[in-house]
């Protein structure tokens, strides 16, 4: 049964990074040509515009493709195993809920730390900070999760004695505080040249979220019908033994 729920999820994840990857080629893309034409302008004139190693062409579309393709299926593959391990451990949630409540704690998760270090488009940031704003990304992204399972193991606790509901807005709220604080915490990364559009940005970031939005969207949606079809399919077959 795991084999089968991780092949759905991969499958899920990447029909959900195929539509991600039409999105941000309807959405992204205007405005990261934009951005690549100002970051262009920059270095006109410095030292020389670097040759492409990888044309443009190719990097936005078979490259951009492939790329989302296998984030998608790696997503999904996680997602599912995600999936088995919560499965009536969460609650009296039949497949199609447990899916649905994942895809939505796996997108918060997700959420908390863009909007502390959001997308850059090229020409925000420089090479030489990279590797730390990457690293804060992550660290967020980490304590962001561990948040997220810790307020699931409160909510559990709390039930019985609060009722579903109390201990549902409680355990919310204790991630709530946590990521608030941790993201208080963290150093803040503002690397915007100056004259960098603002709309350009706010369009990037905009772009960006949203596509995460609906990769989490497709993916709890299109496993949660299938992991419910494929339950009920065992279901039947269990029966049938029995008859």
């Amino acid at each position: 049964m795991m084999g089968r729920l991780l092949l759905v999820g991969m499958l899920a994840g990447l029909v959900a990074g195929i539509l991600a990857f039409g999105f941000f080629k309807l959405a992204g893309e205007p405005a990261l040509e934009r951005a690549i034409a100002f970051e262009q302008a920059l270095e006109k004139g410095a030292e020389g515009t670097q040759p492409e190693l990888v044309s443009r062409s190719v990097q936005s579309g078979a490259g951009l493709l492939i790329g989302v393709g296998v984030y998608g299926a790696a997503l999904g593959g996680l997602f599912a195993i995600s999936f088995a391990l919560a499965y009536g451990r969460v609650g009296d949630f039949g497949p199609r809920s447990t899916a649905g409540l994942l895809a939505v704690a796996g997108f918060v998760v997700q959420l908390a730390p863009a909007l502390k270090y959001p997308a850059a488009p090229p020409a925000v940031g420089t090479a030489e900070t990279i590797g730390s704003r990457t690293s804060l990304y992550f660290a967020f992204l980490f304590i962001s999760l561990a948040a997220m399972i810790a307020a699931g193991v409160l909510r559990l606790r709390l039930a019985p004695r609060f009722g579903g509901a109390k201990a549902a807005i409680l355990a919310a709220a204790s991630y709530i505080a946590v990521v608030l604080l941790v993201g208080w915490a963290l150093p803040f990364v503002d690397e915007t040249p100056k004259g960098f559009p603002g709309d350009l940005l706010w369009r990037f970031r905009t772009a960006s979220l949203a596509g995460q939005a609906l990769m989490w969207a497709a993916l709890g949606l299109i496993f949660a019908a299938a992991a419910e079809w494929r339950f009920a399919r065992e279901t039947d077959r269990f029966r049938a033994k029995f008859r």
